[in-house]
């Protein structure tokens, strides 16, 4: 049984002839090789090494008809030439091509029809730039540029759909922020907002629904706010509420000897 890896055929599943290649001349001089690099053969890495000893070749290859070549021939090509390879069928071909160019061209993007080409348009981009794809339809993109856009601009994220696309957001808004996604309707997202709040403002969630989050109040909130606590119907949260109201108890009763 043949191994595919050891073979030398094309895009469209043909052997490779060296012998109809306009570019046998180059194996004479040891910048190309079957198996090896190949812009002729169907696996990518053949492709980039043979760009790689060629690059001057790569011009001519931004038109050819399988996209593993076009989208490794933009990685070599002169950067004048790519402007048109945004517009390209292929999400692979339109990045490399947007990866070389000015940030400008990046802009063009961030509508991109494809999840992946927007989501790497994120991490080209800063400030009012990602404010268009605040809103994008796809979660996972929305989740990138909540972790990259500046923290001033996250307000319009806070009501975002996803869960974990707030719960990003919870963590890197600004403080005076945080009491705007106390009553957010997943409790993980409050939990990230409890683990956030200064223990003077921590009470206004002892009585969430959720024991971690009342766990938390438990934990760090003023001792005198958490009598409601120490009977708290979970008995993790009463064991941490009482054994704080213990200890104050015990330095009163101390320092009054």
């Amino acid at each position: 049984m043949s191994d595919d890896i050891d073979e030398a055929r094309d895009w469209q599943g043909q052997e490779v002839d060296c012998a109809a290649c306009a570019h046998l001349a180059l194996s004479g001089g040891g910048r190309c090789r079957l198996k090896h690099a190949c812009v002729n053969d169907r696996y990518a890495r053949r492709i980039d090494r043979f760009f790689n000893w060629n690059p001057g070749l790569a011009d001519s290859y931004l038109g050819h008809p399988h996209f593993e070549v076009r989208a490794i021939a933009a990685k070599f090509a002169n950067v004048f030439l790519l402007q048109t390879l945004l517009a390209d069928v292929d999400e692979t071909v339109r990045w490399n091509a947007v990866r070389r160019l000015p940030k400008r061209y990046a802009l063009r993007l961030r509508k991109d029809p494809h999840r992946e080409v927007r989501m790497r348009v994120v991490t080209l981009l800063d400030g009012d730039e990602l404010l268009p794809m605040v809103s994008d339809e796809d979660y996972y993109v929305r989740l990138v540029v909540a972790r990259r856009i500046a923290p001033p601009l996250l307000g319009r994220m806070i009501d975002d759909p996803e869960a974990e696309v707030r719960r990003v957001v919870v963590r890197r808004i600004p403080d005076g922020w945080l009491l705007g996604m106390i009553n957010d309707c997943d409790a993980s997202v409050r939990l990230e907002v409890a683990q956030r709040l200064l223990p003077e403002v921590l009470t206004l969630l002892r009585r969430d629904p959720d024991w971690r989050i009342r766990y938390e109040v438990a934990s760090r909130a003023a001792v005198s706010e958490l009598s409601d606590l120490a009977e708290d119907q979970d008995s993790l949260v009463r064991e941490v509420a009482r054994a704080r109201v213990s200890a104050r108890l015990e330095r009163g009763s101390g320092s009054s000897a």
